[in-house]
């Protein structure tokens, strides 16, 4: 049966689990921030000497410090962008604000440049706040670690410069410097910032440890398994900075029109000074509506729609264990509308009913034999060369032959009808055992069923590939009552894309191998990693590391939120830009009124935009069904 509906060992409760570390940027760090803060002082420096009439070289130097300050790296931006031939919006506000300098209205332009420069500054703060989260990830991972060398003496190391199969030593409260195995020595490891357990975990000789996880008692010898490019941290920190990289579906959308929208208001802008001085208008009212229209018809806030909220979501789910690989994924996720759990297919095998096995043995202090020339058959089972005994593992149905004998037949009979996975056990080819493995429940799988089929409206569909009777007896027990059983890799692939060609946007959690093509067929696919080889299959759109089937439906739920944000953004942005342009083109349009209005509305959406990386933000819609 699958992991995504199994439990791990259960362990006391001890509160809510913790997000990921976090690291804020302080605001002024950033650049756009110290010069939107400058143009700001110098602003407000100005404006009484203005205001009460002071000599025109003073607070004219200002005010001209204030377009040098606010304006000059956008507008440097914008030349650049000119050069090849693309028309930058910021560079059209810059023109205006000289524009309006140049016919007198030098106040009403330095306005503009503030909280043009203001707009920007909040956008910048977005993309620090995604970065922040990639960088407080870095601070788990030690910088050092102590290497053992083959005479038994130590020596300190920078932890990047670790090599597969170096032994290192990890003291009781040391971090543990690289992802491996442990060779001797026991002790409580916490690894709740990895894979969300609340309470450590002990380890012993065979068990993974990761990189920046804190050991707490009892000194490890651990021999390393993956390069420190490849740990679970860095592959974490690699997932996110490529997400944050990435565009939207939508945002690529309003990127494309800008071009063609700039050029027009370009155009359309001329049409406006031109148009009254044929009817006798004077050259400074005429150039003044210009500039106000210019700059109440440009698409700031429109281009500052849609990545904030995505940067934001992307952010806060990375935050708690939950990798989305791009903006696209993150604006699917909240398309979708219907889900399909698929379950996948024993030391060295990552399958859930292997890791029973194996624990169960160890359970009983049973010596682990080594095992050569292990192979992994999706849907089938695992084989390897024991003790020079060629042995295989797998499902009754594929391995026992016809002929068994009737007594293992009986056994698997008994224990499919009692609702438990038979898992046959052959040696040289004869059969010498059947398995009864019986999967418990994790405590929040019944609460994230409802909470899914609450979101998608549609009950989620149980694909794996176990026998029937077990497969429906646990999925009753969850809620789930559209059950396909006995399914191998294609047989769930094909399910998928009957859903898909029936105008589903399909959503499949999967966490083994038997589960790396289901999630490529569908519109989403989300891996439950447990932080280990199952942390990034490269099908799956999205990762859970923490390996929590609760964060699925708080994810898809995040999604919405961000579409929600952005359908908002886009509705103000488009009834500010309609209104300000309306009133300029029918009425007089003040200056600063029109500057405060198109700016003040690409604050707002700014601000807007960055509300997902509020912690409240992260909420888990299974509690609503509770």
């Amino acid at each position: 049966m699958p992991s995504v509906l199994d439990r791990r060992p259960a362990q006391a409760a001890v509160g809510p689990r913790p997000s990921l570390p976090r690291r804020r940027t302080r605001v002024l760090a950033l650049p756009e921030a110290r010069w939107a803060l400058a143009a700001l002082v110098l602003f407000l420096l100005a404006l009484p000497l203005y205001l009460l009439g002071a000599p025109g070289w003073l607070w004219g130097t200002l005010f001209a410090t204030v377009y040098v300050t606010g304006g000059w790296e956008p507008g440097w931006e914008g030349l650049k962008a000119l050069k090849d031939k693309t028309l930058d919006v910021d560079l059209l506000m810059v023109v205006a604000a000289l524009g309006a300098a140049s016919i007198g209205q030098i106040l009403d332009g330095a306005l503009l440049i503030v909280i043009f420069a203001t707009s920007g500054a909040l956008e910048a703060v977005a993309t620090a706040r995604t970065a922040d989260s990639v960088r407080g990830l870095l601070d788990l991972a030690p910088s050092t670690a102590t290497r053992l060398l083959p005479d038994g003496t130590e020596e300190s190391v920078d932890a990047a410069r670790l090599k597969v199969g170096d032994t290192i030593l990890v003291r009781p409260g040391e971090r543990v410097g690289g992802d491996g195995q442990v060779l001797t020595g026991a002790g409580d490891v916490d690894q709740a910032t990895i894979t969300g357990e609340s309470l450590p975990v002990a380890k012993q000789a065979g068990d993974e440890v990761f990189a920046g996880t804190v050991n707490g008692t009892g000194a490890l010898r651990v021999r390393v398994e993956r390069d420190p490019a490849d740990s679970v941290i860095a592959r974490i920190v690699t997932m996110v900075e490529e997400a944050s990289e990435t565009k939207a579906p939508t945002q690529l959308f309003i990127e494309k029109i800008e071009q063609r929208y700039s050029i027009g208001m370009v155009i359309a802008t001329l049409a406006v000074f031109t148009v009254p001085l044929t009817f006798g208008d004077e050259v400074q009212s005429a150039l003044l509506r210009a500039m106000t229209f210019m700059i109440v018809a440009s698409p700031c806030a429109v281009v500052l729609s849609t990545m904030p909220p995505l940067l934001s979501a992307i952010a806060d789910a990375g935050r708690h264990g939950v990798l989305a690989k791009s903006a696209v994924v993150m604006e699917r996720l909240g398309q979708i509308d219907a889900v399909a759990l698929a379950a996948s297919a024993e030391h060295p095998s990552e399958h859930p009913l292997a890791r029973a096995v194996v624990d169960a043995a160890r359970g009983r202090s049973l010596i682990l034999a080594d095992a050569g020339g292990f192979a992994s058959v999706p849907g089938r089972g695992v084989r390897a060369t024991v003790d020079g005994h060629a042995v295989q593992v797998g499902s009754p149905a594929r391995l026992l032959p016809a002929d068994a004998d009737p007594a293992h037949q009986k056994v698997v009979r008994e224990l499919e009808e009692a609702g438990r996975t038979a898992v046959a056990v052959l040696r040289d080819g004869t059969p010498v055992g059947v398995l009864g493995i019986a999967d418990r429940l994790r405590p929040d799988a019944a609460t994230t069923v409802a909470a899914l089929t609450r979101l998608t409206g549609r009950t989620p569909v149980l694909l794996t590939g176990d026998n029937e009777r077990a497969a429906r007896r646990l999925a009753a027990e969850v809620g789930i009552t559209d059950v396909r059983a006995g399914l191998l890799p294609q047989d769930k692939v094909t399910a998928v894309r009957e859903w898909q060609e029936q105008g589903r946007k399909v959503l499949v959690v999967g966490d083994g191998v038997n589960d790396a093509s289901a999630p490529a067929a569908a519109r989403s696919g989300i891996a439950m990693g447990k932080a280990g080889s199952d942390l990034a299959p490269e099908t799956a759109d999205a990762v859970v590391v923490r390996d929590e089937l609760a964060t699925i439906p708080t994810v898809v739920n995040l999604s919405r939120t961000a579409r929600r944000l952005v359908s908002q953004n886009l509705a103000l942005a488009g009834v500010f830009i309609t209104a300000l342009v309306a009133w300029d083109l029918i009425g007089t349009l003040p200056l600063p009124l029109g500057v405060a209005g198109h700016e003040g509305s690409t604050v707002i959406i700014g601000l807007n935009g960055l509300r997902l990386l509020r912690e409240a933000a992260w909420t888990n819609p299974a509690k609503d069904t509770a």
